[in-house]
């Protein structure tokens, strides 16, 4: 056993030494980014560009994006969540959404009233209904015709 151990110690020095005499692996040389010349110089997302800037203020005052408020069980409820809305000077109708992943009854907001709801309205909203929810969709709607 012990001419075993003495075996495998001398075969891993042995391979040890075999492997440090070979080349070793030169790094590839990257260009510096400064280097480059013309409109490619500076890095902006595509988010930044003026032509999708302005295409997106374009398509949000074509159709915008409604938000949805609601989740309640009960009809009444809502009428109650409307009420209320008006009294904040909020534009706000009955929307029939009918998807899986969110029951109940809900209102819609379009676009021009919905800046008039911050986070803070909205969580007391929340408080003062206990199942209310809010989300962001687009005022057409999920599926079109087309």
């Amino acid at each position: 056993m012990r001419w075993l151990f003495l075996l495998l110690l001398v075969l891993n020095v042995f391979y040890y030494v075999w492997h440090q005499q070979e080349a070793p692996l030169r790094a590839k040389e990257v260009t510096p980014l400064t280097l480059y010349k013309g409109s490619q110089q500076d890095i902006r997302l595509l988010s930044e560009s003026a032509d999708r800037v302005a295409r997106r203020d374009k398509d949000a005052d074509a159709q915008g994006d409604c938000l949805y408020i609601g989740g309640l069980a009960r009809r009444e409820q809502l009428q109650v969540l409307e009420q209320r809305l008006s009294a904040l000077g909020v534009e706000a109708r009955v929307a029939p959404l009918s998807l899986p992943d969110m029951p109940g009854y809900w209102l819609r907001v379009p676009p021009e009233s919905k800046h008039l709801l911050d986070d803070s309205r909205l969580q007391n909203l929340a408080k003062e209904f206990n199942e209310l929810k809010h989300k962001i969709m687009s005022c057409e709607g999920i599926a079109t015709v087309e």
